[in-house]
Parts: structure tokens; C-alpha cells; sequence
């Protein structure tokens, strides 16, 4: 997946184009590693539930909602990793 090193944003009154410059050594949250899928959630089934192994001395896992299509295997930033999602009925 590329990303794009610089992000362009629009002010609301004056339609000016100001550019964010996104700089890849700053990386802030926690790297988590997906383990498991246990299912889809939301009212449409855009969310799926995932368990995610936290990847820093410990290895703790916790479950969590991810938006967007996601697989066993992948790496998520996790901003905050105190909170957990509820489990699915």
C-alpha cells in the first residue's frame, strides 16, 4: 500500500488548497497484528471484529473493530490499545 508523503486539505471559506506534509518517521499509536476474524458488525456489515495481537514486550490480545477490508495477517496502527470492543452475540 503506498501512501501519499503529502496530504491536501480545503479551508471552508476561502476554497484555498493548503499542503500537510506527513512524514513517515513519526510513527504514533501501537503496531497490532491480526490473529483471528470473528466477524462482521455495523448496521450494513461495514465493520469487521478482529482479535489482535499487540506487538510490544507483552503480546497481549485484545479484540477490536476495524472499518475497511481487513485479513488474518495484517498489521494495524493502534492509536489506543487500553480500550477493547465488546464481543458479537
Amino acid at each position: 500500500r503506498n501512501f501519499p508523503k503529502q496530504c491536501a486539505t480545503m479551508s471552508k471559506k476561502g476554497g484555498d488548497v493548503k499542503e500537510m506534509d506527513i512524514s513517515d518517521d513519526k510513527e504514533t499509536g501501537t503496531r497490532a497484528r491480526v490473529e483471528e476474524v470473528l466477524g462482521r458488525t455495523g448496521s450494513r456489515g461495514g465493520v469487521t471484529q478482529v482479535r489482535v495481537t499487540i506487538q510490544d514486550k507483552k503480546g497481549r490480545s485484545i479484540i477490536r473493530n476495524v472499518k475497511g477490508p481487513v485479513r488474518v495477517g495484517d498489521s494495524l496502527i493502534l492509536l489506543e490499545t487500553e480500550r477493547e470492543a465488546r464481543r458479537l452475540r
